[in-house]
């Protein structure tokens, strides 16, 4: 009974299971249409780890069932809702639980994660205007977020959430410009000082909610997933706190079409435990009577290139990866960069670049194309 529904359902969105497509599911155990209605989201990726299906392009299949809707019209039962229950009820992202995604993601390995990227390092969407090159999309970014942002070798730049060091290293190698970044993840913060030994570049240990000072531009690329709705009001105080009656605010950050509670139930558990998308709605909210928004730029379909990109390099660094990581870790890590993609294909996930100031100064844009 389970497979023929599930099978239905695949058809709906244009899935054949053991059909000839590049989208296809190739299923391997029968079980797993049972683990798919009980688990839902968490099942389907749980058996791809165990190997219980495969699919030729795994980012046609998520932009197929994400169009379909299929998530909707699977009946959710309370025990699912349950998984939600936790994020409704509590703080997921508080003061001391702040450093859980830090230790369980970002400190994994940093050779994992500079296996794929850019050499700036840039975990986030790049631009892919004018290039089909990663390195050259990325240092777009950087280009981009420092024009709509005005730096200069006068600014002292506050970068929350710094990662490897990447955007601040570029705002004081190209703009000699004061920098002063944060971050909870010491692995990154390790690596992001020895790359900027020679340049004015400080990182402190901190969480967001910690940082004192007055800067002339702050920016926050990435980080955002990680503060939780409850967390997003003390989020835009701190930075209101921070920045200078005259100064700008740039938030990068994935969004929602839809508010909600928590992140998919696979995500949350094997890639970013309690991170949390933020939609429109939830952002305005957060930012009304604080700043005025003087700019909103969808980059998501960005995304969706970066990602493909990222898994290519992945692919082709795993010879020397797999020393250390075993075929379960990777299925897990090409689902979730592979899944990813697909859903910024699908348009069901955005990316926004949202420029903010004190009292509506009027920052002028670079000149761009809204695509």
């Amino acid at each position: 009974m389970s497979a023929k529904v599930i099978q239905q359902l695949f058809a709906q969105a244009g899935v054949t299971v053991n059909g000839a497509a590049p989208w296809d599911i190739q299923v391997h155990n029968e079980s797993l249409y049972d683990r798919i209605l009980r688990d839902r989201n968490l099942g389907f990726g749980e058996a791809y780890m165990d190997g219980w299906w495969d699919c030729e392009q795994l980012d046609e299949l998520f932009c197929h069932l994400l169009k379909s809707n299929i998530e909707e019209k699977i009946a959710r039962d309370l025990r699912y809702l349950l998984r939600f229950l936790p994020a409704i009820v509590f703080n997921l992202q508080s003061k001391h639980r702040s450093r859980i995604v830090a230790e369980r993601h970002y400190d994994l390995d940093n050779d994992l994660f500079l296996s794929f990227l850019d050499s700036y390092n840039q975990y986030s969407c790049g631009y892919f205007e004018g290039t089909d090159d990663l390195e050259q999309a990325q240092r777009k970014k950087l280009d981009l977020i420092c024009r709509k942002l005005t730096i200069t070798g006068r600014d002292h730049v506050l970068d929350i959430g710094c990662g490897w060091g990447g955007l601040s290293r570029y705002i004081a190698e190209h703009h000699g410009s004061q920098v002063t970044a944060v971050n909870v993840s010491r692995e990154q913060l390790y690596f992001a000082r020895n790359a900027c030994t020679d340049l004015q570049v400080r990182f402190i240990d901190c969480d967001y909610r910690a940082i004192r000072g007055t800067f002339d531009k702050i920016v926050s690329v990435g980080m955002f997933e990680h503060v939780g709705r409850k967390n997003y009001r003390t989020f835009m105080k701190t930075v209101h706190r921070c920045l200078n009656d005259t100064g700008i605010f740039l938030l990068h950050t994935i969004g929602s079409n839809r508010s909600q509670v928590n992140l998919d139930p696979w995500i949350n558990r094997y890639i970013f435990p309690n991170g949390m998308l933020p939609s429109v709605a939830q952002i305005a909210k957060a930012v009304e009577g604080l700043f005025v928004i003087e700019d909103w730029h969808n980059l998501g379909h960005h995304y969706d290139k970066t990602l493909m990109a990222w898994n290519e390099k992945f692919q082709n660094a795993w010879t020397k990866l797999r020393k250390k990581y075993d075929t379960r870790f990777k299925r897990m890590w090409e689902y979730y960069l592979l899944s990813c993609a697909g859903a910024f294909r699908a348009r069901s996930i955005q990316v926004w670049q949202i420029l903010m100031t004190k009292a509506g100064t009027g920052a002028s844009q670079p000149e761009r194309l809204r695509n």
